[in-house]
């Protein structure tokens, strides 16, 4: 009797020694590594990630740390605050302006000019430059920055002075009034610092709300965990009973996935009738405007009836395709079957998600680490100032020296101010192209530890398929079998495929941030050309990963390099397009319907407990400023949970597809050529074949 089945796989579907493939791209990843491992030491030498968690200042000493002359000095006074409304803070973590260690914020509007007229100079000193010597006029001292031209009521947030900005009947204000008291007992208006202060009350007011959404994870963090295992319990539940009723499972949770929905549906029409005639509940969104805190808009009449809609197309769209798709939906059922007998058979495949997961955090946390090292290698420069011509302007300076030093003796007006954050070396000036190389190698990495998973998968699910008496001829341990073959063997082509998708994505990072950078230009071409651009990689990165999954497979049934794997997958899947663009996009729709029905029964769970609705807990959940921190919090993980599970089932789907067409392309069912596919998959899925045959030749 002949065998037809793949030459990767022997007499009884036992695997043949495969042969190495890309080499070369193997080498080319490991010295990357070794590269990338080098940057990593040289970021974590020269930075200093203290500057995240203590605030520093201008010359570079910790505020509030330990063993410091700064110990008792636990805030960051900013002489400009204006001048933190800057995007490249983020970049640096520091503010282009003068700043100091306090041991409290200032709690009074004061001017320089004012209080040296009054009893406030000794406490306006604090704030001063230290070693502030009261020797110079009032223009000197504010022209050398060694004092701040005007104090501001201030609270600490995260170790730093901002303003107590806060609106009152529509007006800015600071503190407690719009006036203050100067040092000769009138009051005056402070218009000129509300004007300022508005330039940074949109950093204000986002750090206020990420200090409150961090307020929230704090109280709720611990029953965050429990929502998530729940999920976890919920999808594991799921997927054991897909292994014995599949069939009851999918049209049971069709039906719970329609009941859900309805519900939703339900309850946004009883809030937008519940509203009506409450006073403001009329306002349309528009005019409301953006507001951090998210629960205004459940007052409005206009969000229910926002998410009903929302909720009422999603609800008709699902039944539509149901009706017309429930033919397809048997077959994609049977292959369901199948694929919940392929991974009976292979049960340790749902564990191997948390090996993805476990991988992927240690390439995010060394990409953070790395990246966050490189910000915070930046250094204090400091440049020449003088008002007269110097030839020494602009010359690089060192504040303490500065007064002694030649170049004050030859530019008797100049000073030594704070520049920027940064550096002069070559170390500094590589410090982008390091980001860069440090994004590029996290998503190659991450591509290849995917990747790794996708081909491990395959190969055990493969094994199952072209086992012709199921399971006796399966091997002992398939999954690690898979991913031992996969590491040894099929680490290049791995890496070639990952490279592929990395490069992909790093230009498109790249063009998110040059888009970012024209956003303040008026050249429409440029905008039209940038918006053509990021569209055009959006569906090439696309494309890559739906033939990198196909080419996964093709390696792991073949065990020939990537270009062949993706070449042969690609004219298989093209010589198969009309079961491939019905029957697996139904299973992936099924699969959907799946995590949507286990994500919206947690996220339902995790509503009326938040909300306080639930009369049993009401004691027991935490108060929150916002209760959809912890709610979308759960949510989003619960989707990451559930996609975790279905992804092997997804997988195991599209390499019994795979394998389903090539069966059908080698064998013809006789006994010199037996199909090797379950006899209840071959009734289902070759009558769906004849009836397209015989449909196709209706129609010639």
């Amino acid at each position: 009797m002949g065998d037809e089945r793949p030459h990767y796989y022997g007499k009884h579907g036992r695997q043949r020694p495969p042969g190495c493939t890309d080499v070369i791209c193997c080498i080319f990843l490991l010295l990357a590594i070794v590269g990338y491992v080098a940057v990593g030491i040289i970021a974590w030498t020269h930075g200093d990630p203290r500057k995240v968690i203590y605030p520093t200042d201008s010359r570079g000493e910790f505020c509030g740390q330990k063993g410091t002359k700064n110990e008792n000095k636990p805030y960051l006074f900013y002489f400009n605050i204006v001048k933190c409304a800057s995007p490249l803070v983020l970049l640096e973590f520091q503010c282009p302006t003068p700043q100091i260690c306090v041991e409290k914020c200032p709690d009074r509007y004061l001017t320089y000019l004012n209080a040296r007229s009054s009893r406030d100079f000794e406490y306006y000193k604090q704030f001063c430059v230290p070693g502030f010597k009261d020797n110079k006029g009032v223009a000197e001292v504010l022209r050398d920055g060694d004092c701040p031209a005007v104090l501001i009521p201030s609270k600490p947030l995260a170790r730093r002075c901002f303003p107590a900005i806060h609106a009152h009947k529509g007006v800015l204000m600071v503190g407690n009034e719009t006036t203050y008291e100067d040092g000769h007992g009138s009051r005056k208006n402070i218009t000129d610092l509300v004007e300022g202060a508005k330039k940074a009350n949109g950093v204000l007011e986002a750090r206020q709300l990420a200090m409150r959404i961090f307020e929230d994870y704090t109280v709720s963090w611990y029953w965050i965990i429990i929502g998530l295992v729940i999920a976890m319990a919920m999808s594991l539940l799921f997927i054991i009973l897909l292994r014995f009723l599949a069939g009851i499972m999918v049209w049971v949770m069709i039906i719970m996935v329609i009941l859900v929905l309805g519900y939703g549906i339900f309850h946004c029409y009883m809030e937008y009738s519940r509203l009506r005639g409450e006073a403001g509940s009329d306002v349309s969104l528009v005019d409301l405007g953006f507001q951090t805190d998210f629960r205004v808009y459940l007052h409005l009449r206009q969000t229910w009836l926002a998410f009903m809609i929302i909720l009422s197309i999603l609800e008709v769209i699902i039944i539509l395709l149901l009706i017309f798709l429930r033919k397809r939906i048997l077959i994609a059922i049977a292959l369901i079957k199948e694929a919940s007998r392929a991974v009976g058979y292979v049960m340790c495949s749902l564990l191997y998600p948390l090996v993805t997961f476990f991988l992927l955090c240690l390439c995010i946390a060394y990409w953070a680490s790395t990246a966050v090292f490189l910000s915070t290698s930046n250094e204090a420069v400091y440049k020449i100032f003088d008002d007269s011509s110097c030839s020494l302007t602009a010359k690089t300076c060192n504040p303490e020296t500065f007064p002694s030093s030649n170049e004050s003796r030859l530019c008797p007006n100049a000073r030594c101010q704070f520049a920027f954050y940064g550096g002069e070396s070559g170390y500094h000036r590589a410090l982008l192209g390091l980001q860069i190389f440090n994004a590029f190698m996290f998503f190659w990495l991450a591509n290849f530890v995917l990747a790794l998973g996708q081909v491990t998968l395959a190969g055990a699910f493969a094994s199952y398929y072209w086992a012709l008496r199921k399971p006796d001829d399966l091997p002992a341990f398939p999954l690690f079998s898979a991913f031992g073959r996969a590491l040894r063997y099929h680490t290049g082509s791995l890496a070639f495929g990952a490279l592929i998708l990395a490069i992909v994505q790093i230009i498109r990072v790249i063009l998110e941030y040059l888009d970012q950078r024209l956003k303040a230009a008026e050249n429409k071409f440029a905008k039209c050309l940038m918006t053509c651009l990021k569209c055009c990689f959006w569906c090439l990165e696309k494309f890559i990963k739906f033939l990198n999954r196909n080419a996964y497979i093709m390696i792991a049934i073949y065990g020939t390099n990537f270009c062949t794997s993706a070449r042969n997958a690609f004219f298989l899947l093209m010589r198969n397009i009309i079961r491939v663009a019905v029957l697996d996009k139904v299973t992936d729709f099924l699969f959907l319907l799946g995590k949507l029905l286990i994500v919206g029964s947690v996220g339902i769970l995790a509503f009326f407990f938040f909300t306080h609705r639930i009369r049993i807990v009401q004691d027991t959940a935490p108060p929150l400023n916002y209760y959809w921190v912890p709610i979308l919090t759960v949510i989003v993980g619960s989707y990451l949970i559930a996609h975790g599970f279905f992804s092997v089932y997804g997988m195991c789907v599209d390499t019994l597809f795979l394998c389903f067409c090539e069966d059908l392309e080698r064998n013809d069912g006789s006994q010199e050529r037996p199909y090797f596919m379950s006899p209840e998959l071959r009734d289902i899925l070759l009558k769906g074949s004849a009836e397209e045959g015989k449909r196709a030749e209706a129609e010639e």
